[in-house]
């Protein structure tokens, strides 16, 4: 039973939590419990480095389900905002010397991007397979022009963008105001870690508001809530500037992780892992893209040492297996056995 503890006049009263609220609280506690111990009992660092950039995947995913499962909006390019968060924090930290503004920047520009991209496809009452399409093609225009960006003509400040070659050797995150006073990779996981319970705390906090629920109500009928004096295309431009932001702080994340950014963040393949996550782990939640991209982060991971067959199908097949046999995804699944097992158990009490 989940309780709530107040003090008022006449002193302390202790009650039940809303329902809606039960889980999100399970769900932060147990994501910092792990965060907190993982540290103390793995000495291993290549384990934590390789959790900290599940946990990136994990932002990244969950700006999707923000954006797609809340928002009813298919985005085919989550990846372009979170590669160009990783650009933009790799530029602006190679002509400032730190990490201080490049945070911000790595932020704030693909958050602008997304509004701006929202603004012509929602207010120009662009349909839903077309925002797809377009958010698609965004991402193959930033593959395609970083790629060819080999030449030294393509240097912006000091920074050069080197084309498939990439950006190498970035500045790691440091004490704001102290670039001598840098960040380990140690500490990425727990930084890394305090991010996602962030942007899931934010995300949830979003969701019961009255924002939230003008979203929740557009995105199951769009027309009624014109009706009531909504303005869908607003509405859908912020959630879409929200995820933005959202995929910028994953790419932001991911580039200090691996301490170098390249144009295969585009690629329409990760474009496609994106999808997959959700779908796997539930669309229409938070936990469940989260979980689906750690789970099939390290699935990768692990394919990827051999040559036998190509992780991308093993993906695909993954995906149409789960949108067959589990199209609620994984945490659907999950939270209906534990009903039925709470059933059962409560009727066994009964008797």
């Amino acid at each position: 039973m989940a309780l709530n503890v107040s003090l008022n006049a006449d002193g302390l009263t202790v009650g039940r939590l809303p329902p809606a609220l039960t889980g999100p609280i399970a769900a932060v506690t147990i994501i910092a419990l792990v965060i907190g111990i993982l540290p103390l009992l793995v000495s291993d660092i290549f384990i934590l480095l390789q959790l900290t950039l599940f946990m990136a995947y994990g932002i990244l995913a969950m700006s999707l389900g923000w954006v797609w499962g809340y928002g009813g909006i298919f985005s085919f390019g989550q990846a372009a905002f979170y590669g160009l968060g990783g650009y933009t924090y790799a530029v602006v930290s190679i002509n400032m010397g730190g990490s201080t503004a490049a945070l911000a920047a790595g932020v704030a520009v693909p958050a602008g991007a997304a509004l701006l991209l929202g603004y012509f496809m929602f207010y120009g009452r662009i349909s839903t397979v077309y925002v797809a399409v377009i958010t698609l093609v965004v991402s193959l225009i930033f593959y395609k022009f970083l790629g060819h960006t080999a030449g030294y003509e393509y240097t912006i400040g000091t920074a050069h963008l080197g084309g498939f070659n990439g950006m190498p050797a970035l500045p790691p995150i440091n004490t704001p105001g102290n670039p001598m006073s840098i960040i380990w990779p140690e500490d990425m996981f727990v930084i890394t870690g305090i991010c996602l319970i962030l942007v899931y705390v934010v995300l949830r906090l979003l969701m019961y508001s009255s924002f939230g629920r003008a979203v929740a109500a557009m995105r199951e009928n769009e027309l009624r809530a014109e009706l009531l004096g909504y303005d869908t295309r607003l509405y859908k431009m912020a959630v879409f500037g929200i995820g933005g932001a959202v995929a910028g702080l994953a790419g932001v994340l991911y580039a200090n992780w691996n301490s170098y950014v390249s144009p295969t963040v585009f690629d329409l393949g990760f474009s496609a892992q994106i999808i997959i996550w959700v779908v796997v782990g539930g669309l229409g939640t938070l936990v469940g893209p989260l979980v689906g991209a750690m789970a099939l982060g390290f699935v990768t991971i692990e394919l990827g040492t051999q040559q036998t067959v190509d992780v991308n199908l093993i993906l695909g097949v993954i995906l149409v297996v789960f949108v067959l046999a589990v199209p609620e995804g994984v945490t659907a699944q999950a939270r209906a056995l534990y009903a039925r097992l709470m059933d059962r158990v409560q009727g066994q009490a009964r008797a």
